[in-house]
């Protein structure tokens, strides 16, 4: 039972995901001559991004304590959490602060 929403939930994440890489992306293919607007319109989706991650994970909770005790969908959220943070920071390292 927890393999199909698990699958699922990775496919709605893998999506958002999807748009996060976009912005990197179209950062590192810009950073040299990236305008004020363009940096402001990344932040915002850069934002909306993190958002959406959210809303990801909260519209699962239910599904997950459907399949798996409240302590284990618990620990897989923290675990889930923890696993996007790595990958966070390791994206963050390698993408240059914005040049002014």
């Amino acid at each position: 039972k927890f393999w199909p929403v698990y699958d699922e939930y990775t496919m709605a994440m893998a999506k958002v995901n999807d748009e996060f890489y976009k912005v990197i992306k179209e950062y590192a293919l810009n950073q040299k001559t990236l305008t004020d607007a363009q940096a402001i319109s990344m932040v915002k989706r850069w934002s909306e991004i993190q958002v959406q991650q959210a809303q990801t994970r909260q519209k699962y909770i239910p599904a997950f304590e459907k399949v798996i005790p409240g302590k284990k969908a618990a620990l897989f959220f923290q675990v889930d959490r923890r696993l996007y943070a790595l990958m966070d920071l390791q994206t963050a390292a390698q993408v240059p602060l914005v040049l002014q």
